[in-house]
């Protein structure tokens, strides 16, 4: 019952966002997309969430099921995907971006497009000479923490802590921290899960 209910409303989103994803040609016309895309961050609460996966789903290259995206994120660029039960906090910006299966943001997060994007000529001054957008790869059940910034590809089951900068691609099952991005080592990563336990365990035994 609870699914057909999803189905139904979702269904009836991707109507009520129709008009808007037809005058983007479906996200082919940047200029319409950005617009709609801005347009539909600001919706608060479950509505907003709704109206904004039904938007992507008409424009974006694919979008799976039971996914949330929150208020005031958007992605920039229509080149993009994300799997299924995929979670964007709010807030967040998205470039050309791939979102594997089970993935999570938290709040404030960019996912750029690649590094190459801002580039120098030999007078220091701002060139579009090079320019480069590249696909920015996350793997499948990732967590992104708070204001993370990701411009590299990450693999399957890859840890970012909060405030982190990645310019370098992250190995599946990797954790990585600071600025810029570091692996933490799998006997620190053992450590600080056997702290956190014991100290759950403490406060359980207190009846905290």
């Amino acid at each position: 019952m609870r699914k057909a209910a999803k189905s139904l409303a979702s269904l009836m989103f991707r109507a009520a966002v129709f008009p808007a994803a037809l005058l983007t040609g479906f996200g082919r016309w940047r200029e319409a997309y950005t617009f709609f895309a801005h347009h539909f961050a600001g919706y608060s609460g479950i509505l907003g969430s709704y109206l904004r996966v039904a938007y992507y789903q008409l424009t974006l290259q694919k979008v799976g099921h039971d996914c949330h995206i929150a208020l005031g994120s958007f992605f920039a660029n229509p080149q993009s995907s994300m799997g299924n039960r995929v979670g964007i906090g709010a807030y967040c910006v998205l470039g050309q971006v791939s979102l594997g299966d089970g993935t999570i943001l938290a709040t404030g997060v960019q996912v750029v497009s690649g590094s190459r994007q801002h580039l120098r000529d030999e007078n220091g001054n701002l060139t579009d000479v090079g320019r480069r957008f590249d696909r920015t790869t996350v793997g499948k059940e990732c967590w992104i923490g708070a204001g993370a910034i990701v411009m590299a590809n990450l693999g399957d089951m890859v840890t970012v802590a909060l405030g982190s900068v990645v310019f370098r691609d992250v190995p599946s099952g990797a954790m990585v921290a600071g600025n810029p991005a570091r692996l933490i080592p799998r006997s620190v990563q053992r450590a600080n899960r056997s702290t956190s336990l014991e100290g759950r365990n403490e406060a359980t035994q207190a009846g905290l």
